[in-house]
C-alpha cells in the first residue's frame, strides 16, 4: 500500500533543502576566502556574477580569483584574519533567491584579534544550470558605519527584495 504525502510536502521539501543549500554555499566563503583558495571562491559565483564591495565592484568569476591571489589580500591572510559571515536570511523563489546577512572581517593585530569591517551582505542567487546548488549572481556589500544604504539593503534582502530598487 502506497503511502500519501501530505499536499505541498514536496515543494516545502525542495524550498528547505534549497535554503540549506544556500546557506551552505554562503557558509563557505570565509573558510575558502581566508584559506585563500581563489579558484573556490570564483567558483561561488557565476561565470559573469558580481561582487560590489564598497570600494572594489568586481565582475566575474577571473576578478574575484584574482582580489583571493592579490598581494593586499595575500597579506591578511599572512597576518591573520576571518570572514565571518553571519546566519543568512534566505527567501527562495522557483529558480532564484535573496539572501541577506552580516559579516564581520576580524584581523589579527598586534597580538588581539580587531574587528575591521562590519558589514551588510545582500546575495541575488540562481540555481546551477549544470548540476545541483546555487551560484551567486550579485552579492553587495556596504560597511555598516552609519550610512543609510546599509541598513536599506539589509531590509531590502529580509524582504526579499533586488539589492536596488
Amino acid at each position: 500500500m502506497s503511502e500519501r504525502l501530505p499536499d505541498g510536502f514536496e515543494a516545502r521539501l525542495r524550498r528547505l533543502e534549497d535554503e540549506r543549500d544556500i546557506a551552505r554555499m554562503m557558509a563557505s566563503y570565509g573558510p575558502l576566502v581566508d584559506g585563500g583558495d581563489a579558484d573556490g571562491v570564483a567558483a561561488l559565483w557565476a561565470t559573469d556574477g558580481v561582487y560590489d564591495i564598497d570600494e572594489l565592484f568586481l565582475a566575474g568569476q577571473e576578478r574575484i580569483g584574482a582580489m583571493v591571489r592579490s598581494a593586499a589580500h595575500q597579506g591578511w591572510i599572512r597576518r591573520g584574519c576571518a570572514h565571518v559571515v553571519g546566519p543568512p536570511h534566505i527567501t527562495v523563489d522557483g529558480d532564484e533567491a535573496v539572501a541577506v546577512c552580516h559579516s564581520l572581517m576580524v584581523v589579527h593585530e598586534e597580538g588581539r584579534y580587531v574587528v575591521r569591517r562590519a558589514t551588510a551582505n545582500h546575495w541575488c542567487l540562481r540555481r546551477m544550470d549544470a548540476g545541483p546548488g546555487w551560484e551567486v549572481v550579485t552579492r553587495t556589500n556596504r560597511v555598516l558605519d552609519g550610512r543609510p544604504e546599509s541598513p536599506a539593503l539589509l531590509a531590502r534582502g529580509a524582504h526579499g527584495e533586488p539589492a536596488a530598487g
